[in-house]
């Protein structure tokens, strides 16, 4: 019963190392018996080991080599038996390596790390999202998740790609979603705007049904779907079409503001926007003041968060209250 169960476990292998057990099994049998047959030109049976070991892999140094007829038949054997499975070893480890190359490639493999970021969809907002995060720091593991890409579309040595539905939870667990630090859904524009919603809360539904507690950011494309997309757990939504009807009404009013924006923003790259909670040395203090106090630490202070309002540049008499989170600029 044991003896089946061994020999179970064992079909259950990967073939590669099946066949490198079973190789290793030749080279200590006939390096035993070869030091069984031959003790004078074997004394040890280290030395039949490597006898084993040099004629398998047919290098063949000539220091250790049987004498009799047995011995040789012996080692005629290893040669015809040991050379094969050797060969075959090598082949099957090559194929292997091709086989899981192609698949990390084409998506079909598994991501097994921890804290990363999972970006779903891609686009050109997708790329240069992966742009800007090389750019701050390029070994944040990333995990990209498509079902129409064939294969990585990028060349950044820390981020994965993972072909399916992200509606799947197959896809998602191969993601790792359950280890995953943040959930980043950009919508699908090659779908009409409510159907690209749509998909956006069903993947953030099945990512928070994995992981409840996973901070998910989703893009929103329609007013009416923020809501559900607030139902269904989302920690930020990304109001696309309000940002951009925000830039285009600025120009309107103010010529060539599109540009000044995309120039502000892409200066910030290597600094960041975050909210700070308000220290007792804050509270009470005029903005003014807490301006003056920041810069002296490197951070501009740009607005103030209570509740759910934001401030952003208030009044330099506007008084910091206890809870009030301080929106600030930082290296």
């Amino acid at each position: 019963m044991r003896l089946s169960n061994v020999l179970i476990s064992y079909l259950r292998l990967p073939i590669v190392v099946r066949v490198a057990l079973l190789a290793l099994f030749i080279i200590f049998l006939f390096g035993a018996i070869i030091h069984v047959v031959e003790p004078d030109n074997f004394p040890s049976y280290f030395d039949g080991i490597w006898w084993a070991i040099v004629t398998v892999s047919t290098v063949g140094y000539g220091d250790f080599s049987p004498s009799t007829y047995i011995g040789r038949i012996f080692g005629m054997l290893l040669i015809l038996v040991g050379v094969g499975f050797m060969t075959f070893y090598f082949v099957s480890l090559s194929t292997a390596t091709v086989t899981r190359q192609n698949s990390f490639l084409e998506g079909k493999a598994s991501y097994n790390g921890k804290k990363h970021i999972i970006l779903v969809g891609w686009n050109e907002r997708i790329r240069e999202t992966l742009h800007q995060l090389n750019g701050i720091h390029s070994r944040i593991p990333i995990v990209l998740i498509d079902e129409t890409l064939d294969n990585n579309p990028v060349d950044y040595s820390n981020v994965t790609f993972i072909k399916g539905n992200p509606t799947y939870d197959d896809t998602l667990l191969r993601a790792s979603i359950t280890d995953a630090d943040i959930l980043i859904i950009s919508a699908d524009q090659s779908k009409n705007e409510v159907n690209a919603d749509m998909a956006t809360i069903l993947t953030l539904i099945a990512a928070k049904g994995l992981k409840p507690n996973l901070y998910c950011i989703v893009e929103v494309l329609t007013n009416n779907q923020i809501l559900n997309a607030t139902r269904a757990g989302a920690d930020e939504i990304i109001q696309t079409n309000k940002l951009s009807s925000f830039v285009m009404t600025n120009s309107i009013v103010s010529h060539g503001m599109s540009a000044t924006l995309l120039v502000m923003l892409d200066n910030l790259a290597g600094n960041k926007f975050e909210y700070i909670k308000s220290t007792p040395n804050h509270i009470g203090k005029t903005y003014q003041a807490c301006i003056n106090e920041l810069l002296e630490e490197e951070m501009l202070l740009i607005g103030i968060k209570r509740g759910d309002e934001s401030f952003i540049n208030p009044s330099p008499s506007f008084t910091i209250l206890d809870a009030d989170e301080l929106l600030i600029i930082k290296h």
